[in-house]
C-alpha cells in the first residue's frame, strides 16, 4: 500500500480513522467517490494509495475554494462536484463514471463548519442560528421561530436522545414569544437554564439539542438512508462501501443497512417472523465496528465517537432503501405554528 499523503500544514480538519479505512479497503484501485470532501482528507489517501480516480462530492460550496491550492496536482485523476451524497449514483454518472469501485462517506458535520462562527453550528462561538451545509433552505432560526413545540420536543428527542426534550422545548417556546431567537448564544442561555450545570469533563448542556437542530435542517438521516441506497446502486461487483458516523443514529442506519443487505434472510424464531429470503447486495468486510485507538483519541478527541464499517457489493440487484426498517425516525417538520 503506498503511504498516504500528509494534510496541508494548514488543514482544518482531521480525517477520523483515516489509517484504518486505507487498510481495510486496500489495495485501492480504479474509480472512488469521496461523497464528503469536506477538506480533502480521505480523497487525497485515496488517490495516493491508488485509486486511478476520486469524484469528490460535497454540498458545501465553500470546501472547493479551500482546496484550490492543492487540487490540480491530481489534473483529471480528481473531479469535484457540488451536490448532495444522497444522489452520488447520478452525481457519478454525471462525472462518467458508469460504476464505481468505491465510495467513502464520513457521515456528520465536519470541524471546519463547527469552527466557523458565522455558519451557526456551535454553541461554543455565538454566530447566527443558521447551520446550513448548503447555505440553502430554512435555518436552524426558522425551525426555531416556526416550529410546533411538540415538533420541537420530537425533535430534540429523537435527533437529540435528549430526555429533558420538552422541558426544552418549552423553554424555547416562552424566549421566543418574549424575542426572536436568532443567534447560537441565545439559544445555548434558553437550553442552559433547563439543565443543571455540567460537572468537569461532562459535554455542554446545549449539545444533544444542536446536534437535533442540525440533523433536522440538514435532513442529515434521511441523506444517509438515501445516500447508502444511492451507493448500492453505483457500485460495481467487489466495490467497497466505507462508511464513518460520529453518534449512535448514524451508526445504527449503517449497521442496519449493512446487516439486512449482507443477510440471506430466512430466519424467525416464536417471537419475530422470518424475513424473506434474498441474495445478499453486500459482504460485511469488517465483521464489527472499527473505532479509534488510543494515540487517535488523544491526537483528535473529536474522534472518541468515531465508528468505521466497510462492506463488499456483490452482483445482486439493488434494491429500494426502507426507511423505516433502517430506524429512522418519524418526524414532520410540517408542524409550523
Amino acid at each position: 500500500m503506498a503511504a498516504r499523503a500528509p494534510a496541508p500544514a494548514d488543514a482544518p480538519h482531521i480525517p477520523v480513522l483515516l489509517d484504518p479505512l486505507i487498510a481495510a479497503v486496500s489495495p485501492v484501485r480504479g474509480t472512488w467517490l469521496d461523497g464528503t470532501f469536506g477538506a480533502g482528507g480521505y480523497t487525497r489517501a485515496l488517490l495516493e494509495s491508488g485509486a486511478a480516480q476520486v469524484i469528490a462530492v460535497d454540498r458545501d460550496p465553500t470546501v472547493f475554494e479551500r482546496a484550490r491550492g492543492w487540487v490540480g496536482d491530481y489534473g483529471d485523476r480528481l473531479a469535484l462536484l457540488e451536490g448532495e451524497f444522497a444522489k452520488l449514483d447520478v452525481l457519478a454518472a454525471a462525472a462518467g463514471a458508469e460504476t464505481l469501485d468505491g465510495v467513502v462517506l464520513d457521515v456528520g458535520v465536519s470541524s471546519m463548519q463547527i469552527d466557523e462562527a458565522a455558519r451557526g453550528f456551535s454553541f461554543a462561538q455565538d454566530g447566527p442560528l443558521d447551520m446550513r451545509m448548503s447555505g440553502q433552505g430554512r435555518s436552524a432560526a426558522d425551525l426555531v421561530a416556526t416550529l410546533d413545540e411538540g415538533v420541537l420536543a420530537d425533535i430534540i428527542f429523537q435527533y437529540g436522545e435528549d430526555r429533558a426534550a420538552r422541558r426544552i422545548a418549552r423553554a424555547i417556546a416562552a424566549a421566543r414569544a418574549e424575542a426572536p431567537i436568532t443567534t447560537t448564544g441565545q439559544l445555548a442561555a434558553i437550553v442552559a437554564r433547563c439543565l443543571p450545570r455540567p460537572k468537569p469533563g461532562q459535554p455542554n448542556p446545549a449539545t444533544r439539542t444542536f446536534q437535533a437542530l442540525r440533523i433536522a435542517v440538514n435532513d442529515e438521516l434521511g441523506q444517509l438512508a438515501e445516500g447508502l441506497a444511492a451507493a448500492e446502486r453505483a457500485l460495481a461487483p467487489g466495490g467497497l462501501l466505507a462508511v464513518v458516523t460520529f453518534h449512535s443514529l448514524e451508526d445504527r442506519i449503517v449497521k442496519r443497512f449493512i446487516q439486512d443487505r449482507s443477510s440471506t434472510g430466512g430466519g424467525g424464531s416464536r417471537h419475530a417472523p422470518a424475513a424473506a429470503a434474498h441474495t445478499p447486495r453486500f459482504e460485511r468486510v469488517t465483521k464489527k465496528a472499527v473505532t479509534p485507538d488510543a494515540a487517535e483519541r488523544a491526537a483528535n478527541p473529536r474522534a472518541r465517537s468515531a465508528k468505521l464499517r466497510v462492506a463488499r457489493r456483490t452482483d445482486a440487484p439493488a434494491e429500494p432503501v426502507d426507511r423505516q426498517a433502517l430506524g429512522l425516525p418519524r418526524i414532520a417538520l410540517s408542524g409550523e405554528i
